[in-house]
């Protein structure tokens, strides 16, 4: 089982979540700015999933040459 590779993918998702939680509160909290709020959410989503990219590959070489 590739454990590394899954723990990666589970910390993007995290944040990925965190970053959705975070977005509809202050959506919620702040409606006369929601439609930035959503597109600051959607680039920070992105960010994200870019920042994961590197740890994701990592572990995936390392679960294949260990495993």
């Amino acid at each position: 089982m590739p454990k590394h590779t899954l723990l990666e993918l589970f910390f993007v998702a995290t944040g990925l979540v965190a970053t959705l939680v975070i977005v509809s509160v202050a959506a919620w909290a702040y409606p006369l700015a929601r439609r930035e709020i959503e597109v600051s959410g959607w680039i920070i989503a992105v960010v994200v999933l870019l920042l994961g990219i590197g740890p994701i590959r990592r572990a995936w070489r390392q679960d294949r040459n260990h495993g």
